[in-house]
């Protein structure tokens, strides 16, 4: 059974970090890539950044350039978002996904909420 279980998100002031965690399990890990998504209230999904299967290569949408940095651990498969220089506007529960082209099937975990306050 595929899973994707994200934690680490949390109330965090403007300006501040946080680290988010997103376990997999279920299916060969290392051989995906890798996305998070967001989701703010009242607003649709959104895509924040992705990393290929090996972490060699990753890209971010332009609100988080700079910013967010997109790594994993095929070794624990799990994958990390670390948010730095956070903005009240970047509150929103955060989603990791996978996406299994052959048996075009998405994956998505049940989210981790981040809140940042002014």
């Amino acid at each position: 059974q595929v899973q994707l279980v994200e934690s680490g998100g949390g109330l965090v002031q403007a300006g501040g970090s946080l680290r988010l965690s997103c376990v997999a399990s279920g299916f060969a890990f290392s051989f995906y890539n890798m996305d998070w998504f967001r989701q703010a209230p009242g607003k649709e999904r959104e895509f924040v950044a992705t990393i290929n299967w090996s972490g060699s290569s990753s890209n971010y949408a332009d609100f988080v350039k700079g910013r967010f940095t997109f790594s994993r651990d095929n070794a624990k498969n799990t994958g990390f978002l670390q948010m730095n220089t956070l903005k009240p506007e970047d509150t929103a529960v955060y989603y990791c996904h996978v996406r299994d082209d052959r048996r075009a099937m998405d994956y998505w975990g049940k989210g981790t909420l981040v809140t940042v306050s002014p």
